[in-house]
């Protein structure tokens, strides 16, 4: 019998019934039955003390962690057995969670019990929100600008930007024509953003800070701070023309080099000998040089015949060759000036890919005026007469077979034109023709387009599935959106 009512009862440690077992114990006794959670209308996140905003979806088990986290001090005395959600009304700013609890009591029976608790929402602008309301928003922008025509190492770096999620602490990322410039909210954040364009890009950086208002009372200074980072003019496939002492100082190169990759640093290549040689940042600054021509005057010339060429014994201090091109003497003729007899015999880097009749694109040398000062002094017979830079495909052929695509940064533009879009092609053709570059981009497989056989005839090179990722969708209900169940 139980020793309160007199009820018969199976046996148990504390001889009561349920009854009378939870008029004389209150387990959930100290734990809070209402709470506050402040919700940021603006961004749409909720703030986990204390100082810190998360987004959560309702319902979610993100949200379900951050209404536990607040009497979590309350259930240490008590074993949680289960906890969810009772469903409200989403405009109503309550919450109410259902918790099951069990807790030893009398001579070590165990009882358990089920209450729910209530959650008021209550509105507050956090303070990213906040100091975008009140027009003063950023505290430190970096400045990274290109003086070059072409935008392939912009393209690059954006695709290193999202592979290691530098974006995310941006409050704005605006685009002009000579670059991007990076918003953020704290110093530290920018200078973080500082040091990885200077390991990832050949660059140089200047910092300053300008005054915005002090307290003179409490001696608090209020600065925004600007970086200034200038990458080095020199893009991909560019024909240089270095210093004397600079080509020397590399293993006596010569002058007249193609750049053919920009990582940290400006891979050349020198395209009579083969020999290759880095030049990173602050050499570049210490021995300037420039670029003999913009991309818009490459020509088209078709091969009429070529040779490899067995590579020659090294002279005295000569560098390093390349393993991946072959050397070869060619006879091109311009394709727009076929029904001429005029000819140019050129040295280049590409003999591993070039054959008769192929198309390739080069700048013509001999027939222009070139403006450097470094080219000017040079002995006209160490000046080739045409440098090849590329085998030419057909372009509207790569874009139908092309089963990849990248991510984009969201920026403000101040306006696209139809020549950025032809350069991003030109950078989507270097990833195909480069693997070296491609190892450090993330590149995502395109479901619209149908899977081709990698083992193809000899057309372009393209990307095999085995470098690219799948694109990842997560639906509502994996992140505990509405209709999710609830994890228990």
């Amino acid at each position: 019998l139980c020793c309160q009512c007199g009820v018969p009862i199976p046996p148990n440690p504390a001889s009561m019934c349920v009854g009378c077992l939870r008029a004389q114990v209150d387990i959930t006794e100290g734990i809070p039955k209402q709470g506050t959670l402040h919700f940021c209308k603006q961004c749409e996140r909720y703030l986990q003390p204390p100082g810190t905003w998360i987004q959560c979806t309702l319902e979610s088990r993100e949200l379900l962690a951050l209404c536990l986290k607040k009497i979590k001090a309350s259930l240490s005395r008590v074993r949680l057995i289960d906890a969810g959600f009772i469903w409200t009304e989403p405009h109503s700013k309550r919450l109410k969670l259902k918790l099951t609890v069990q807790k030893e009591v009398i001579n070590g029976a165990v009882l358990q019990q089920v209450f729910v608790v209530e959650y008021m929402v209550q509105s507050q602008m956090c303070e990213d929100c906040h100091r975008i309301e009140a027009k003063d928003y950023w505290k430190a922008v970096v400045q990274v600008r290109q003086k070059t025509l072409h935008k392939k190492t912009f393209y690059y770096l954006e695709q290193l930007i999202l592979k290691h999620r530098l974006h995310q602490n941006t409050l704005r990322i605006k685009e002009i024509h000579d670059g991007l410039d990076f918003y953020y909210s704290s110093k530290q954040q920018a200078q973080k953003m500082v040091d990885f364009l200077q390991c990832t890009v050949p660059s140089r950086s200047k910092a300053s800070q300008r005054l915005t208002s002090h307290d003179i009372h409490s001696n608090i200074y209020n600065y925004k701070s600007t970086f200034s980072v200038e990458i080095v003019p020199i893009c991909k496939d560019n024909v240089v023309c270095l210093s004397p002492k600079l080509a020397q100082s590399l293993g006596n190169m010569s002058q007249i080099c193609v750049c053919i990759r920009v990582t940290s640093t400006v891979h050349l290549i020198d395209p009579s000998t083969l020999q290759i040689a880095e030049v990173d940042g602050s050499t570049y600054w210490r021995h300037p040089f420039n670029s003999l021509f913009h991309p818009k005057q490459l020509e088209e010339f078709i091969i009429v015949d070529i040779n490899r060429v067995q590579e020659k014994k090294k002279g005295a201090g000569a560098g390093a060759r390349s393993n991946k091109h072959t050397l070869a003497e060619a006879w091109v003729q311009k394709t727009s000036a076929l029904n001429t007899d005029r000819q140019y015999f050129c040295r280049t880097h590409l003999g591993h890919i070039l054959n008769p009749g192929d198309l390739v694109l080069g700048f013509d040398l001999a027939n222009c005026n070139l403006n450097d000062e470094f080219a000017n002094k040079m002995n006209p017979h160490n000046i080739p007469d045409v440098v090849l830079i590329k085998k030419s495909y057909d372009r509207t052929k790569r874009q139908r077979r092309r089963n990849w695509k990248l991510k984009e940064l969201e920026r403000d533009r101040e306006g696209t034109d139809t020549d950025d879009e032809r350069q991003y092609q030109d950078f989507l053709e270097d990833l195909e023709e480069d693997e070296a570059i491609r190892k450090n981009v993330n590149i995502y497989r395109n479901a619209d387009i149908p899977v081709e056989s990698d083992t193809d005839d000899d057309g372009p090179p393209r990307i095999s599935l085995a470098e690219m990722l799948e694109d990842l969708h997560i639906s509502q209900d994996a992140t505990g959106g509405e209709g999710a169940n609830m994890m228990t």
